[in-house]
């Protein structure tokens, strides 16, 4: 049977109950309306003890500070994420419709031997049927045959889509992008795509990114080991090595994230997020 929903007061007695400290009842309350009871209670996950409990001095606006500082680092990623999408979307989409012609991701000659072209077929069918009111989608439905080039079609793509197009093209294609465009191997591109697309759907998804476990490990990055490699600093330092800008990832980002460290500074620990004490000189590119 599903839990019974709950008042704001018994959310605030459940809370004392387990230990957190809830000096302004209000203010506490004003808190669940806005965020959720069931959002928040995630970011009391380092406070747990095995009982269940809290541990003791667990303060309520200090978890909610926590809150903030995720919801901000969360903004922050996400816009180079975009970036990095976009940037990716057009060195795939040139390489490929300049190589292969402008429909030629249609063609399952030009990707390797994992190439499921069934699958990617429905997946191009549902993206068109799903934004066939996009007016570049209605110009080339009725101009072209309902064929659209891979630079327009790409820009339906989500970023997981982008990274398995390129995890299923040639060998030699993959060994092209990676070098021009990331100055890195196939390998190490492919696992940092992976990791990048698991934070940018958390991002898009405005999960939570403290203290939590990510499911894929970057391979050969500085500074990531078996202490903090599902952490999302080694998913930041994913985003840093694909990243393609090294002077607005030093001059954007860099103080970006500064400013959200600066003003959480007395809730913030480093281990909780896989941060190393020198991570400021470590994430410059």
């Amino acid at each position: 049977m599903l839990k019974k929903p709950t008042t704001f007061e018994q959310q605030i007695d459940i809370l004392r109950d387990k230990g957190c400290v809830i000096s302004d009842e209000n203010y506490c309350k004003d808190v669940l309306a806005e965020v959720g009871y069931y959002r928040l209670s995630a970011y009391f996950l380092p406070f747990r003890t095995a009982t269940g409990e809290y541990k003791p001095g667990t303060d309520f606006v200090s978890v909610y500070s926590i809150y903030e500082f995720d919801r901000k680092l969360r903004r922050i990623l996400f816009t180079m994420l975009e970036e990095l999408e976009v940037y990716l979307r057009a060195q795939i989409s040139y390489f490929h419709a300049h190589k292969y012609g402008s429909d030629g991701y249609l063609n399952p000659a030009n990707f390797n031997s994992k190439h499921n072209n069934k699958q990617f077929t429905n997946r191009i069918n549902d993206l068109l049927r799903n934004n066939s009111k996009a007016a570049f989608v209605k110009h080339h439905m009725s101009a072209y045959g309902g064929k659209l080039p891979l630079w327009a079609i790409s820009e339906l793509f989500t970023f997981g889509m982008l990274s398995y197009f390129f995890a299923d093209m040639i060998t030699t294609d993959q060994k092209h992008i990676a070098f021009s465009s990331f100055n890195t191997t196939v390998v190490k591109m492919k696992s940092w795509l992976r990791c990048c697309t698991d934070l940018r759907n958390f991002c898009a998804h405005y999960s939570r990114l403290y203290y939590r476990v990510f499911p894929a490990v970057p391979v050969n990055l500085p500074y990531v080991d078996h202490t903090n490699e599902n952490s999302i600093f080694a998913a930041t330092m994913a985003l840093r090595a694909l990243y393609p800008n090294a002077d607005k990832w030093n001059g954007v980002f860099m103080p970006s994230i500064l400013t959200a460290f600066y003003e959480h500074r007395n809730v913030v620990e480093n281990e909780h997020i896989g941060f190393p004490d020198d991570w400021v000189t470590i994430l410059k590119k």
